[in-house]
């Protein structure tokens, strides 16, 4: 065989073997005698008879265009970790990008981790044990001035209405100043 195989030409040109069956067909090829195909000559041949307005291009590559959290997000992630972050429009890299993803893999495992030891609970539960022992603590200080103030009162020689009823007003008025403080669970 003195030239390529249709199999092997369409190989080298991109196109199906039934393309090149048409173009042979067609008599668009340059044939040796033995059936086989000149390559060279086939090319010229196909280039001069081809209309290139009827040609099929390679579809340009759709990139999706990535949003700007998700870059702030890479850059925050390398900043965190002391990386090189790159300017602001100035683009970032696959590098940097896969980087900060492997970084944000290893944070997440170490959480899961911290989770699995029980080093860490989840916030809900942190919250709730926190009001129902904020709770418990106010109860306590509202319930403090019917038990202590007859012994007050007789330790004092004052009258115990008036005593629980001043002990009410400043336990009170304690407790409005410490409802103010709001813990910062973040």
């Amino acid at each position: 065989m003195q030239g390529m195989s249709e199999r092997q030409y369409a190989a080298h040109v991109g196109l199906s073997r039934g393309a090149i069956q048409k173009a042979k067909t067609a008599e668009r090829l340059v044939l040796y005698p033995d059936g086989s195909i000149n390559a060279a000559a086939s090319d010229a041949r196909r280039a001069e008879t081809t209309d290139p307005s009827k040609t099929r291009k390679p579809p340009a590559p759709k990139l999706k265009p990535v949003p700007e959290a998700a870059v702030a997000a890479v850059g925050d992630t390398l900043r965190e970790q002391g990386l090189a972050v790159p300017a602001v429009g100035g683009g970032t890299t696959f590098l940097q990008a896969k980087t900060a993803n492997e970084v944000l893999k290893a944070q997440e495992r170490r959480i899961r981790l911290q989770k699995l030891k029980g080093e860490l609970i989840e916030r809900a539960r942190a919250l709730a044990l926190v009001f129902r022992l904020a709770r418990e603590e106010r109860d306590a200080w509202v319930n403090w001035p019917a038990r202590s103030s007859a012994l007050m009162a007789a330790e004092l020689g004052v009258e115990p209405a008036a005593m629980q009823k001043a002990l009410e007003k400043h336990v009170r008025a304690h407790l409005d100043e410490l409802a103010e403080v709001r813990p910062d669970f973040r």
